[in-house]
């Protein structure tokens, strides 16, 4: 049980954490062991994102005074929060972990300014992270330079190998 400066304490953090990240995912927990939550939160801390147990009524108070105060009724049940400043990766992470264990259920979230449902959640999943988004973008760029070069690499080449064969020719 909490005394009344840790829940002021409480609050705060949690009030810190929204306003320090972009995406707010909500999950049910329940039937995942130990061992499970841990291998999560590892998962997640490998990407700088925060995987919290919350206390609902507490965090509901903390949510009123931040810009995710419409996602209250989300918090009800054994109730985890995934706080990150990417909804890309911490939403993909999440399905994949769902997907191989059932009792980890995505209830929803909120992202920059806009509630997400459920299947909100699965669309941001399909989506590219940043990462790959910058990976794709400089391959496109690439391509045009290497053009390029190859065609005006050509004609050298084209003289090289024939004065090289002339070259064999006379001997």
């Amino acid at each position: 049980m909490m005394n009344k400066e840790q829940k002021k304490k409480y609050i705060s953090e949690i009030k810190d954490s929204i306003n320090a990240n972009d995406s707010v995912l909500v999950t049910h927990y329940q039937g995942l062991t130990v061992n499970q939550l841990d291998e999560l939160r590892t998962e997640m801390r490998k990407h700088g994102i925060i995987f919290k147990i919350t206390n609902n009524r507490i965090t509901k108070l903390a949510l009123k005074d931040t810009k995710c105060k419409d996602i209250t009724d989300l918090f009800s049940g054994p109730t985890a929060v995934a706080l990150s400043k990417d909804a890309i990766t911490s939403s993909k992470i999440l399905l994949k972990f769902s997907k191989d264990n059932q009792n980890l259920k995505i209830l929803g979230g909120f992202m920059g300014k806009e509630v997400l449902k459920l299947e909100d959640v699965l669309k941001i999943a399909t989506l590219p992270t940043l990462n790959e988004v910058r990976v794709k973008i400089t391959t496109i760029l690439q391509s045009p330079a290497r053009k390029l070069v190859s065609i005006l690499l050509a004609p050298c080449l084209k003289i090289a190998i024939l004065a090289f064969k002339k070259s064999k020719q006379s001997t």
